[in-house]
């Protein structure tokens, strides 16, 4: 039995280093995940800077802020639960394809701060007047529903809204410090 005992120590062993350089390397790229994003939010949106237009890919999960032709700065987003092709109507869980205008800005959102984007325009409106439906409409750009923003983390790993543009609630303080209303929005698939 003694015999057995110094191989089983060796496999312990090899195992214990094993699980150290598993929790080692886990540990090392949580870190610098963590100084990234650190580093990134250290680095605010000059006030010099204008943002002419809001660029969202949906198939990317991306949304952008560009002056000119420069990307100043790029968020992950969430979208509708039905994230696929144009919205058609109320209740349809689609973020609209297109461009649009950011109108306005709501402090006092249902979500931690928001921005309307102009969806219906004519054409959507003629579109769901053909079809017999409401084309629905209070599609935004909006942080995480209030009091869940430390949620983010996990939210933004899903598409949650009924057709709006998600982030998170530090992204969202940013992007309405930084777009003004009149921005143009374009929203592609």
């Amino acid at each position: 039995m003694s015999f057995f005992l110094p191989h089983a120590s060796k496999r312990a062993n090899w195992l214990l280093i094993a699980i150290g350089i598993s929790l080692a390397a886990i540990i090392s790229t949580s870190a610098i995940a963590a100084v990234k994003h650190i580093v990134e939010k250290k680095q605010p949106i000059a006030n010099n800077v204008i943002i002419d237009k809001v660029f969202v890919d949906k198939s990317e999960r991306r949304l952008q802020l560009l002056s000119g032709d420069d990307v100043i700065r790029t968020y992950h987003i969430a979208l509708g639960d039905s994230p696929i092709g144009h919205k058609q109507q109320q209740g349809d869980e689609r973020t609209p394809i297109g461009n649009y205008t950011l109108d306005y800005k709501n402090e006092n959102s249902i979500a931690h701060r928001s921005i309307h984007i102009s969806y219906p325009n004519a054409a959507d409106k003629a579109q769901a007047k053909s079809l017999g439906v409401n084309p629905g409409g209070d599609i935004m750009i909006h942080g995480q529903m209030n009091g869940f923003g430390h949620l983010a983390w996990l939210n933004q790993k899903r598409d949650w809204t009924d057709g709006c543009i998600a982030v998170t609630d530090d992204e969202m303080d940013e992007i309405m410090a930084a777009v003004k209303v009149g921005t143009t929005i374009e929203i592609v698939e």
